[in-house]
């Protein structure tokens, strides 16, 4: 029997026979791979077993990070070394071309270690998915130049921009840049207008390091190592070949010429929304992990009970906390197995699986903060002291929870009216 919660997950994402899925490991939860997926069984397992073996460094380095609001530089050399910023990278350059599902196990393996850490390695593998989906030219710019180069990015339309021959000029300050302390490129968001200045669309364009500054915006209370700050353009030039056209990527047209490379036709929003769930996978894990080996040790104060193990009201915490982790990832296994296999399939999911895509995203993320919760209320008020972990968890999951494209009362009014039969132009938002 395994004792590491990654190893459990790993052997039941190369979709190993029922028997094997029944080991006793209190810490197994989730779905095997559907049948379908175990043709990226052997890259899963890889790639999360390299993963797991940097968890411990990213847990020593953690309270740095948070102290530091940035991922040591020794960690982000490490996992460089260890080809965990390729995930997305196209294969044509060396990189991995994981799928969605190992995107998400290999973000929770890293969040058992650290969360912040693993938000980084997350976003910028993220945007790189989008870098994939744009032309060959582009991506020959940005990684046929420096197959080891990192791309981070903010999605959210907020620049200012006016169109000029062969692209846009483009000002603005972008919240929140996740990893843009790592990166060589950044990808934001603004809007494509026509020769008269009226809005048509919303683009995602790519600056070269050279071409923007970050502003250090980022002082909050959780996901602090994450170093989210703002990135900041003044009268920029951005190339068209060098934008997404976020109504035509939502659409499932995208302008690569690589059509039989299946990840970089996945659901757009659908895919960039459910990767952010893994670190809190892992951060949800980790934590009762970490409350469950302390229950020997630790008393409930002015009851009979000199361990907490023993207390049927801490039982209980620990089995609602244990049902809502489960929760989460099979929310999530489900989400991934659908846009991994629409994605191989050359479909774009209908706005009715969209909308409970996303919602199987938020409900998954939401889940973790209610588990850590009752983790941290059933491990006690030792919980927030500044040495120990769980107080971190805890305090990066809520951040996690409040990204802009979770927001889990928005996405239930997103659901619930499709299901009531509203059509995509009577809902609340077209970004789906």
């Amino acid at each position: 029997m395994s004792n590491s919660m990654s190893d459990v997950y790993q052997s039941m994402a190369v979709g190993d026979d029922v028997q094997s899925t029944l080991d006793p490991d209190p810490f197994t939860f989730g779905v095997p791979a559907h049948p379908d997926q175990r043709g990226n069984a052997e890259q899963r397992e890889r790639l999360v077993g390299i993963a797991a073996s940097l968890t411990k460094m990213l847990a020593d380095n953690a309270a740095e990070a948070d102290r530091n609001r940035r991922v040591p530089e020794p960690v982000i050399d490490a996992l460089a070394e260890a080809g965990l910023f390729k995930l997305t990278l196209p294969k044509r350059y060396g990189g991995h071309q994981a799928d969605v599902r190992t995107i998400v196990d290999v973000a929770a393996t890293l969040a058992e270690g650290c969360g912040s850490t693993a938000w980084v390695v997350t976003l910028i593998n993220t945007v790189g998915i989008a870098v994939g989906m744009l032309p060959e030219q582009t991506q020959d710019e940005v990684f046929g130049a420096n197959p080891e180069a990192r791309v981070a990015g903010v999605f959210s339309p907020r620049g200012r921009s006016e169109k000029v021959a062969g692209g846009f000029q483009v000002s603005g300050e972008w919240y929140y840049g996740s990893g843009s302390l790592h990166a060589d490129w950044v990808m934001v968001g603004f809007p494509l207008v026509d020769d008269s200045g009226e809005t048509v669309d919303f683009g995602l364009g790519l600056i070269p390091r050279s071409d923007y500054e970050i502003k250090d915006t980022w002082h909050v209370v959780g996901m602090r190592g994450s170093g989210s700050n703002a990135i900041v353009a003044d009268d920029v030039f951005i190339p068209d070949h060098r934008i997404l056209s976020v109504s035509a990527a939502i659409d499932g047209r995208f302008p690569t010429e690589f059509h039989d490379e299946t990840l970089y036709h996945s659901a757009f929003h659908p895919a960039f929304t459910l990767v952010l769930t893994g670190a809190q996978l892992g951060m949800g894990r980790a934590a009762l992990k970490h409350v469950v080996e302390a229950a020997d040790k630790r008393t409930i104060a002015n009851t009979i009970y000199s361990r907490q193990r023993d207390s049927v009201g801490f039982q209980l915490q620990i089995a609602d906390a244990a049902a809502l982790i489960d929760t989460a990832h099979l929310h999530v296994y489900r989400a991934a197995e659908d846009i991994d296999e629409a994605a191989r399939r050359g479909e774009n999911p209908s706005y009715q699986l969209r909308a409970r895509l996303r919602s199987d995203a938020a409900r998954a993320a939401t889940c973790v903060k209610d588990a850590l919760d009752l983790l941290i209320t059933a491990h006690g008020a030792g919980s927030f002291a500044e040495s120990s972990p769980i107080q971190r968890m805890w305090r990066d999951s809520n951040i996690a929870l409040r990204h802009g494209t979770l927001v889990p009362p928005a996405t239930r009014e997103i659901y619930g009216k499709s299901l009531l039969g509203y059509s995509l132009d009577e809902n609340i938002t077209k970004l789906l």
